[in-house]
């Protein structure tokens, strides 16, 4: 069964996985497509609600297909945490299941942590993934990652009191409602806010993962032709440094978007990638 979003032109539907059900997101002509179908990999927490604006910018003349990660929006949940290379398998039990990339290499879009997800992707899919289109790496140094991974380990079941719980979520909501950007409505951070909240404490799994992920070795093994857009943000010289990594990369900043990348700015990321999946 398939469910139309608010955004009519937006379905809603699911696929299996080795994990169980695969929940997605798809606009745009699924046959006779004009370009490759486009896959969006989301940051986390979150899930692929926050891509909607951006599907339907590039839906025109491609089929767009936006998973949410295992245990994040309605994909169910794994087992326990699990590595970039094994939520990447998730995937590609999806895309495999849904016979995308059969005809032609799909081209994949990966924000935040779903950056690593995407190289993860393409590397276990090197003949369905043709192009990725990667925006802010979480590229850090070993002892960096070994503090940041610390820190989420650290993100447990709460205690009966609840008061971390409670901290995280005024945090968050300080984040997504109070600080938003100027163009970003009240209902919009709400939703954002209830995507971002709803893992609650299995919140930090995916950066276990990401954490975990030494990027100076696996980046380079990519031959996949890369595109870093780059918004003012504070993982711009870090994901500068991840470009020089890859074998075949570009990096393209976009000084006039900082947060709520896809909210307030949509049309121009849609207009810089449209630019390459030419």
């Amino acid at each position: 069964m398939t469910i139309t979003c608010a955004h009519p032109r937006i379905v809603r539907a699911y696929t299996r996985c080795r994990l169980g059900q695969l929940h997605y997101r798809t606009a745009g002509p699924e046959r006779d497509a004009d370009r490759p179908t486009l896959v969006l990999l989301h940051q986390n927490p979150s899930s692929s609600a926050e891509y909607e604006k951006l599907m339907l910018a590039m839906a025109d003349d491609r089929r767009v297909v936006a998973f949410d990660t295992p245990g994040n929006g309605m994909s169910d949940s794994p087992p326990e945490p699990l590595s970039m290379a094994r939520y990447a398998e998730a995937f590609a039990d999806g895309i495999e299941e849904l016979g995308l990339g059969v005809d032609r290499p799909l081209d994949v879009l990966g924000y935040h942590t779903g950056t690593y997800l995407a190289t993860e992707l393409a590397l276990a899919l090197p003949r369905r993934v043709g192009r990725l289109v990667l925006s802010g790496l979480p590229y850090r140094s070993a002892a960096e990652r070994a503090a940041a991974l610390e820190t989420a380990q650290a993100v447990t079941l709460p205690a009966e009191d609840g008061d971390e719980l409670f901290a995280w979520l005024r945090w968050l909501w300080n984040f997504t409602v109070v600080q938003r950007l100027p163009g970003v409505t009240m209902e919009a951070a709400v939703r954002t806010f209830a995507d971002k909240a709803s893992p609650m404490h299995r919140r930090a799994w995916p950066y276990l993962g990401v954490w975990s992920y030494d990027a100076a070795d696996r980046l380079p093994h990519v031959r996949q032709p890369v595109l870093i857009l780059q918004p003012d943000e504070p993982l711009r010289e870090v994901s500068r440094k991840a470009a020089a990594l890859f074998p075949d990369a570009r990096f393209v900043e976009l000084p006039t978007l900082s947060r709520d990348v896809f909210d307030v700015g949509a049309e121009t990321f849609a207009q810089a990638m449209k630019e390459f999946l030419i």
